[in-house]
């Protein structure tokens, strides 16, 4: 049988939670700049002429 164990809640002190969040912000802007990246780089391989296709 499994032994039940507590849990216990640790609670950040105010550095923690500034550094968690400053590493939260950098992770969301380095996502949205290979985002934006992949974005134009297709724009760039595809050239404009996309849009002159038959459908």
């Amino acid at each position: 049988m499994m032994a039940e164990t507590e849990h216990e809640m640790v609670e950040m002190t105010a550095a923690q939670k500034k550094a968690q969040r400053a590493r939260n912000i950098a992770i969301a802007a380095v996502l949205i700049a290979f985002v934006v990246i992949l974005y134009v780089g297709t724009w760039a391989k595809l050239g404009v002429n996309v849009l002159n296709r038959t459908l």
